[in-house]
């Protein structure tokens, strides 16, 4: 199996450094942005993982070029906001390592292929990154979460249900602190049918008028298992669509979704500074 490496370490407010790590499907090499903090408090630092969507984390203007100057704009506004609250994050790219560099279209996931099922597999990057997270010298393994988008969402989802974990053989206290999905497909490919039970806290944020996910699955699958125990949230905005959170004008044209930016913003601060003690 592949053993972690870096390059050399990027100074705060410099472009990302280029990571290589494995994932825990025992075969993939993967490949990672590593953003460093631009503000630190003493002692060692907490950090994210990101999860990208079914585009992957690179512009639609990459033009074949795939490495952290094509990285899109809404990944970096969210590593640049952890990184200004003394985070390390880390993006994980779960698609360049196994041949599909551009992501897939809307309306596809029937067609797409099983090595990169965000319910089976891209868990397993998401534990990949963890692992590669906890063995840093500048960062507290006790402090990582988790957050992704869209398909990457889905994954962040699959990743924090209990039995996920126990399948990479963690105990909850060596998993994520807590878990921001961003207007996943709670559907989960029916693999949560008989309940879902998450190990720590997560919130999901989706728009009522998302064009590409339903939202009345996730209102489910948080009415369908909420009990004691169970800390899996919802928020949900009005009137905003698929990608509220993409900083680019055409969504932040929309009203609905420029004021679920700002709630959005708020709130996962104040989670992700709960959980991670910010």
């Amino acid at each position: 199996m592949a053993t972690p490496t870096y390059s050399a370490h990027a100074q705060s407010g410099d472009p990302p450094d280029t990571v290589h790590f494995p994932s825990r499907d025992g075969r993939t090499n993967l490949v990672g942005y590593l953003f460093r903090p631009t503000a630190r408090k003493p002692g060692r630092a907490p950090a994210l993982v990101h999860l990208h969507g079914r585009r992957g984390p690179y512009s639609i203007l990459a033009q074949g070029r795939y490495d952290a100057t094509t990285l899109t704009q809404r990944h970096l506004f969210w590593a640049r906001f952890w990184a200004a609250r003394g985070c390390f994050v880390l993006i994980v790219d779960s698609f360049l390592p196994r041949g599909f560099p551009d992501g897939f279209a809307a309306g596809t996931h029937a067609q797409r292929p099983a090595e990169i099922d965000e319910v089976t597999v891209r868990p397993l990057d998401a534990y990949g990154g963890l692992r590669f997270l906890a063995q840093h010298r500048e960062i507290d393994r006790s402090r990582i979460g988790l957050q992704g988008w869209s398909n990457g969402g889905s994954a962040a989802l699959a990743a924090m249900a209990i039995g996920t974990l126990r399948s990479v053989g963690l105990a909850p206290d060596a998993g994520f602190r807590a878990a921001l999905a961003f207007y996943p497909g709670c559907g989960l490919n029916d693999a949560f049918r008989t309940g879902y039970t998450a190990y720590a806290p997560v919130q999901i944020l989706i728009g009522s008028a998302d064009e590409e996910v339903p939202p009345p699955r996730c209102e489910a699958l948080v009415a369908d298992n909420r009990r004691p125990g169970n800390a899996v949230a919802l928020t949900l905005y009005p009137d905003a669509t698929h990608d509220f959170d993409d900083p680019g004008w055409r969504r932040q044209g929309v009203a609905a979704n420029a004021a679920a930016l700002a709630d959005a913003t708020a709130k996962a601060a104040a989670f992700m500074g709960e959980h991670l003690k910010l």
